[in-house]
């Protein structure tokens, strides 16, 4: 453990004292030991409010536990991977309960429906649950404020619950939670629709810079990973899986691969079948007692692969489809006006296309994951894993086993990264499928080559965009197509042509106020497993609309911004018919709660601006600036990137600008590094991103052909502002990543005259 004085400064971020401790938060992994990382102490848990009341404190709903000692238990149920949801959607419900931060312990929930929607996913843990978060806490605070009122006969209006007390603000009087919670806990559960939220002035803590709940085990290095948690008698599993999606095993060299002191075993892995979804993807797993053991035994097994309808497909051919594809007609998505005759009457007509690459996920951790079964009362198995999604992966356990659910626990540990690599089940059920096989805890590891070689890839893309201009440079018309395999095919393998869910991601939900637009989804067939990557579809979609508004600016000799500003037109919220949509899926977002608001993006784009003195660009040597903005994920950002060129010739990001509305926010701190991270992803994408494929396989092994970018590439300042905002809490994991690469191409066309329009921007060979 830490020692006092090294916490100090730690403790201090909220306000807590070395001796209350004891009683703080529970640093989940704190200390690294031979034993499963998961919390002991019992979860509270229960799905309806006819639940039996515990005797032993205040347990009115799946989230919150408080204890006759005053410990307040409150239950992470979102996966933390670096995005510090631990350390923000606990702070939420504790506010709103109005808990002394020294009381509260953090547990991570296991995988179970009782929590509702526990996955990590699409920038949706706190935009989605906010007011549900609250209203579980408030359910607690009012349960524990009606026994004290009773006991003090006072009416509610005269009770504030702060600090872990229940104070009667005429008396003066107070009683500790712990005094309560039994008592409390024999009450009746408030319905939801009775539940009230205190006011947002009352939550100290949100809003604010908030400490890392899991800093200090990160820094010691005492953090429970996948790949931490060690069980007896545990054995290392390294797969040979199919290069090509669809493959299978012709033969292979078991003799060979048994040979390799420290092998055990070597077992087949279920082939999969169409629709793939979360399925382990087959081929020969080698099992030994120390990872190098397995990695030299799976070499040895000299595999020959068979490997089906897949193998024709390359990137090269598969680009020229795509580009094919958008210069016809497509399935009309979006429709205002009459686009192909204002395009035939306009004084100037502009036309582009643009392609994006399969960008993989690579996160810093590899999938990995830890399974033990057992035989008694019909068959059980306990999993550990880095999952952003404990229920979908305790479902693909119970199936590929054979288990009903509730047979089934699923831990989650602390995730080295994620970006919706870990959202999917695969190497999860892989684990639990040699676990039973082989009768003893298996721990399946994925090393960077497999991460890369069998990854569910972002989508490949082309786009092409139309518009049409009059006399003075104003846009009439609109016509954007967009083609790639859509996510659907995953789970539907005739799906081909991206739809409305699909195209709200940046385009159905761009604000203009163009009189004519039409925006159209064309077919493009899927040769490998795609599947969700931070911010997803906005990656390309945002890339083409900022760079073609900055092309139609430099065209008609307008400054960009001004270009996009009445573009976007006058403060107003879109409705779906000024929008020319018959729905808008928002993310699932209520459209009267998170419209498509033209003022916001104008803000940003407004502030951003300012911020970056772009105005003042011209009168800049020896750099130049860029600037994109975008709606995703019912949060609104602008970026402005600028970009010079060192002493060699080559180019340098070297200073990024970006402002954010995402609503109301939980913990600042985690939305600046959200938006700092998500410059360096974008520019891994943009600048080196991307594979490619030969004969249906991916030809980038590591990161010698994924390239990240390193130190040296790195901007020397990013600038954040997040706008404060009463609004409805948008996303911030994700939105922050769409901008980014239109602003860097744009600053470059600025610097070089060099207009590009595919990822990677700085390798061309693409």
């Amino acid at each position: 453990m830490l020692n006092i004085s090294n916490r100090r400064s730690f403790l201090e971020g909220f306000g807590l004292s070395a001796i209350g401790l004891s009683l703080g938060f529970n640093l989940y992994g704190a200390e690294a030991t031979n034993e499963p990382a998961g919390d002991k102490d019992p979860k509270p848990k229960t799905s309806s409010k006819d639940q039996e009341k515990s005797s032993k404190g205040l347990n009115p709903n799946v989230f919150i536990h408080i204890a006759s000692s005053g410990l307040v238990s409150i239950v992470c149920h979102r996966s933390e991977m670096g995005q510090g949801i631990r350390s923000s959607l606990p702070v939420l419900l504790a506010d709103e309960l109005g808990a002394d931060m020294a009381s509260v312990k953090i547990i991570q929930a296991d995988g179970d429906k009782a929590y509702g929607d526990q996955n990590t996913d699409g920038s949706n843990s706190i935009r989605g649950i906010y007011d549900d978060m609250r209203r579980a806490a408030a359910t607690a605070r009012m349960m524990l404020e009606a026994e004290a009122g009773k006991r003090w006969n006072s009416p509610s209006k005269d009770l504030i619950s702060e600090g872990g007390f229940v104070h009667n603000i005429k008396t003066k009087a107070k009683f500790g939670f712990g005094d309560l919670a039994e008592d409390a806990g024999r009450g009746k559960i408030p319905d939801p629709k009775d539940v009230v939220h205190r006011p947002d002035k009352e939550l100290k803590h949100v809003g604010k810079i908030l400490p890392l709940i899991d800093g200090p085990a990160y820094v010691e290095g005492k953090a429970i990973f996948g790949a931490d948690v060690k069980l007896p008698n545990m054995l290392i599993a390294i797969i040979a899986r199919p290069p090509v999606v669809g493959g299978k095993v012709s033969k292979f060299d078991s003799k060979a691969a048994l040979a390799v002191n420290g092998v055990k075993k070597v077992v087949t892995m279920p082939v999969p079948s169409q629709p793939y979804i979360f399925q382990p993807w087959g081929g020969i797993a080698v099992i030994a007692d120390n990872t190098w053991a397995a990695m030299k035994g799976r070499d040895a097994l000299n595999v020959t692969w068979e490997h089906g309808p897949n193998e024709t497909y390359n990137t090269p051919d598969f680009r020229k489809e795509l580009e094919a594809s958008v210069k016809k007609s497509g399935t009309v998505l979006r429709q205002l006006g009459d686009v192909e005759k204002s395009l035939g009457s306009a004084a100037k007509t502009l036309e582009s296309s643009y392609f994006v690459p399969h960008i993989p996920h690579v996160s810093m951790e590899p999938p990995v994951a830890i399974a033990r079964f057992s035989k008694e009362n019909g068959g059980s198995c306990e999993v550990w894993a880095p999952t952003q999604n404990p229920q979908a992966a305790k479902t693909e356990v119970a199936r590929i086993l054979g288990l009903d659910e509730s047979r089934v626990t699923v831990h989650v540990t602390l995730l080295g990264g994620g970006f919706g690599r870990k959202s999917k089940a695969d190497f999860v059920s892989e684990a639990a499928f040699l676990a039973k096989e082989l009768g003893v805890p298996v721990r399946v590891q994925w090393t960077r080559s497999d991460d890369i070689h069998n990854d569910y890839l972002n989508t490949i893309s082309a786009q092409q965009i139309s518009a049409g201009v009059d006399k003075k440079g104003k846009v009439v018309a609109w016509r954007h197509r967009t083609a790639f395999p859509p996510i659907g095919s995953l789970f539907n393998p005739k799906a081909n042509v991206p739809g409305d869910g699909d195209l709200q991601q940046g385009v159905l939900d761009l604000a203009l106020s163009v009189p004519n637009v039409t925006a159209e989804g064309c077919e493009a067939n899927s040769h490998v497993r795609t599947g969700w990557l931070r911010s997803v579809y906005n990656i390309f979609h945002a890339f083409a609309i900022n760079s073609f508004i900055d092309e139609i600016a430099h065209e008609t000799k307008r400054d960009m911004k001004d270009l996009f500003l009445e573009m976007i037109g006058p403060d107003r919220k879109l409705t779906l018919e000024e929008l020319g949509v018959k729905d808008l899926k928002n993310y699932g977002g209520a459209l009267d709660k998170h419209p498509v608001d033209a003022g916001r993006l104008r803000n940003v784009i407004n502030q951003v601006a300012k911020n970056s003195k772009w105005d003042k660009r011209k009168s800049l040597k020896g750099k130049a600036l860029g600037l994109a903005a975008h709606r995703s994920f019912l949060s609104y950002v602008a970026v402005v990137a600028a970009t010079s060129k060192r002493k060699d010739g080559s180019l340098w990001v070297e200073e990024v600008w970006v402002v954010i509305d995402a609503g109301k926010v939980v913990n600042v701190d985690r939305v600046r590094a959200q938006m700092e991270g998500s410059v360096l992803n974008s520019m891994n994408h943009a600048l080196y991103g991307g594979v490619t494929h030969k004969n249906g396989a991916v030809e980038q092994s590591n990161f010698d052909g994924v390239r990240l970018i390193r130190m040296g590439d790195e901007p020397r300042q990013i600038h954040v502002e997040i706008m404060n905002s009463s609004l409805a809490p948008g996303g911030v994991g994700e939105p922050g990543v769409p901008p980014v690469a239109p602003a860097i191409a744009n600053s470059i066309f600025a610097l070089t005259k060099e207009r590009i329009r595919h990822f990677p921007m700085l390798r061309q060979n693409s």
